[in-house]
């Protein structure tokens, strides 16, 4: 600008202030039709003060971060050539994932209270109810079995159940190590050792997550799998027990239920003719002599509903636990979690379009699988920590694994 006023400007006069003025105007103008860059500086310029002034107007603060994280989320969907399905999904669905961790995060004290409530309403009818009659009724040897089934099966799901609550899953060191790892976590910004996985409920990575069970309010990983696994299955086998045990009890209430409920509709009665009516047995007008009812009272009901509510309880129960410990002891016979069951099957589609074969790194044998999550190094483990409670700790520290002993017996049991 200071060119093009100099070579406006003659040299032989000089120029009053109000020229010079009119003349930079004018060269503003000129500018302006020229070039939109001036257009689009004024534009943005005005729209400077426009948020300036809007700036002012004070909007809630929880108003603004909800705006920022959908425009997050929006802007998720097309961050770079990297997005898939998988990302769109996720991005979509985010809200309604945090829905479900905050319910499940604050709601996990209610389910562990439901286990423990619905679990003791069965040993109080199994008292209360089934053991007067297994004991009046039942052989010697058929009570001594009874009895010891019961209670052995009744330790074994309450001693699981307190150790699988109560354990912490394990998690990856915080402070730098010579842990090897695999990737770090884009929630915690910490590196992750191998089958380690984030829990959004918890907050934190998991080693060896297998999932975020709500019935016990905690994860199930590397140190704690084994306790609920257990539970599962002594659970399990204590539902079919009562199911199968109970179930003559359960169709003589469910009966009785039934044929006393039509007492008042049909009551019995002796039909009274010839010399009867004549000698005035009955009342005018009256053929049927009405006799008594049978007696049934509050306590007999309540025994019947009892027996019925047991039983229907523990059989959805053991039908539901028991799909669900299969499916598990089929992962632990592959060697993987519920995580890692998905992640192989993607790795398995992908290595086929390459035509190659995925193996799982960490499936040593189903026999040897098995005693890796048990913890049996030897023959007399298989009763005094799989049979009898025990509080031993996992095969391995949850930060390295070996991959492919296949071939190799890790415990020669």
């Amino acid at each position: 600008m200071a060119n093009y006023i100099n070579n406006l400007t003659p040299r032989k006069s000089m120029l009053t202030a109000s020229q010079i003025k009119h003349m930079v105007h004018e060269y503003y103008r000129c500018r302006m039709r020229c070039c939109p860059g001036s257009v689009l500086h004024l534009l943005r310029s005005a729209r400077l003060q426009l948020c300036a002034r809007r700036g002012r107007s004070r909007v809630p603060v929880w108003i603004k971060d909800a705006w920022a994280y959908m425009r997050l989320l929006l802007q998720s969907l097309y961050f770079n050539s990297l997005t898939d399905s998988d990302v769109v999904f996720d991005s979509v669905f985010e809200p309604v994932f945090w829905a479900v961790d905050y319910v499940t995060r604050w709601f996990g004290l209610v389910f562990v209270c439901l286990v423990v409530i619905l679990t003791c309403s069965i040993l109080v009818i199994a008292y209360v109810v089934l053991l007067p009659l297994i004991l009046n009724t039942y052989s010697p040897a058929w009570i001594a079995w009874h009895v010891c089934y019961g209670h052995w099966n009744l330790i074994m799901i309450a001693f699981h159940y307190y150790k699988a609550t109560k354990t912490s899953p394990g998690y990856p060191p915080t402070e730098k190590n010579d842990t090897p790892i695999v990737s770090v976590c884009k929630k915690c910004i910490i590196p992750k050792p191998a089958r380690t996985h984030h829990c959004g409920i918890c907050n934190r990575c998991i080693l060896k997550m297998d999932h975020h069970c709500p019935w016990l309010n905690n994860c199930v990983g590397h140190f704690n799998h084994r306790y609920f696994f257990s539970f599962c299955l002594f659970m399990t086998l204590g539902c079919v027990y009562c199911s199968i045990s109970g179930r003559n009890l359960f169709l003589d209430a469910y009966s009785a239920l039934e044929r006393f409920k039509h007492l008042d509709v049909d009551k019995p009665g002796v039909p009274v003719t010839g010399m009867g009516v004549l000698i005035g047995l009955l009342p005018h007008g009256q053929t049927n002599y009405q006799t008594p009812a049978p007696t049934y009272t509050f306590k007999d009901k309540m025994i019947n509903k009892s027996i019925i509510y047991m039983w229907v309880l523990t059989s959805t129960v053991g039908v539901a636990l028991g799909a669900l410990t299969i499916w598990h002891a089929i992962l632990i016979s592959r060697g993987e979690t519920s995580i890692e069951r998905h992640i192989n099957r993607k790795e398995m589609k992908r290595m086929e379009k390459w035509g190659k074969v995925y193996k799982n790194p960490f499936n040593y044998g189903k026999l040897n699988n098995w005693k890796v999550f048990f913890g049996v190094e030897k023959k007399s483990h298989w009763v005094t920590r799989v049979l009898l409670p025990s509080g031993h700790t996992p095969h391995g520290d949850g930060l390295k694994w070996n991959a492919f002993p296949v071939k190799t017996d890790l415990i020669p049991v």
